[in-house]
């Protein structure tokens, strides 16, 4: 018994345990970065075929909340499988599908590809200063996530009001606060990777990849509000 308790206490399995959560923070930054791919080629598909600027926005809400969860169930059970991978790309397809009636609307703007290439940077810049945050931060992080995820319920619920409200002050209201949630979403969600709490790289990319999307998102519109410039 004491043997077996020291052994896991040994220096080699510290450098076992050390060398898995590497291992998984790697493939997450790999996967993250593969995942962008099938997104940008939905978006360029949704604005040249302009299929989610058909939708009404009540279609448009069900369709996305139905093909969201559904794919994230889906992630979820074959996780740990050969499908986890291409399930999830599809995923981000769907995503950049979705996306694809802000990014239409703010490329109908005279500066909508300057407006599109400086939301990237910025997600850009947050997304690496979170990922240096949470090399810094030597404290356990878990106890953010319940406020994190009530943040993201009311972000939902004023989302979909808003589109029954068409509130311009809500919008805003939102964005700024979704930039807010999101951005502290992808600390925590690194965090746990580095901290071991989240073992498996699929599960990680999703949830880091949820919330670059929702930054770059949040970031387009209000750059579409206050920035657009129109011929």
């Amino acid at each position: 018994m004491n043997e077996t308790l020291q052994s896991y206490g040994s220096p080699a399995a510290g450098a076992g345990l050390a060398a898995q959560r590497n291992r998984v923070l790697r493939n997450t930054y790999w996967l993250l970065a593969l995942s962008m791919v099938p997104t940008v080629l939905g978006a360029w598909f949704g604005v040249q075929t302009g299929i989610a600027s058909a939708m009404s926005p009540g279609i448009g809400l069900v369709v996305f909340l139905g093909g969201a969860f559904g794919f994230m169930f889906a992630i979820e059970k074959f996780k740990n499988s050969a499908a986890g991978v291409p399930i999830l790309l599809a995923f981000t397809f769907f995503m950049g599908v979705m996306l694809s009636r802000l990014v239409g609307s703010v490329l109908g703007l005279s500066n909508g590809a300057s407006l599109i290439m400086t939301a990237f940077a910025g997600t850009g810049a947050i997304f690496l200063g979170m990922a240096s945050l949470s090399t810094i931060i030597k404290r356990d992080l878990s106890s953010m996530g319940k406020f994190l995820f009530i943040g993201a319920i009311m972000l939902l619920v004023a989302g979909v009001l808003n589109i029954f409200v068409q509130s311009s002050a809500l919008m805003i209201t939102v964005a700024v606060m979704a930039i807010g949630i999101f951005s502290a979403f992808i600390l925590y969600d690194l965090k746990r990777v580095q901290d071991g709490h989240e073992t498996n790289y699929i599960t990680a990319t999703l949830g880091v990849y949820l919330s670059v999307y929702n930054v770059f998102q949040s970031l387009l519109a209000l750059l579409g509000i206050f920035g657009g410039e129109r011929e």
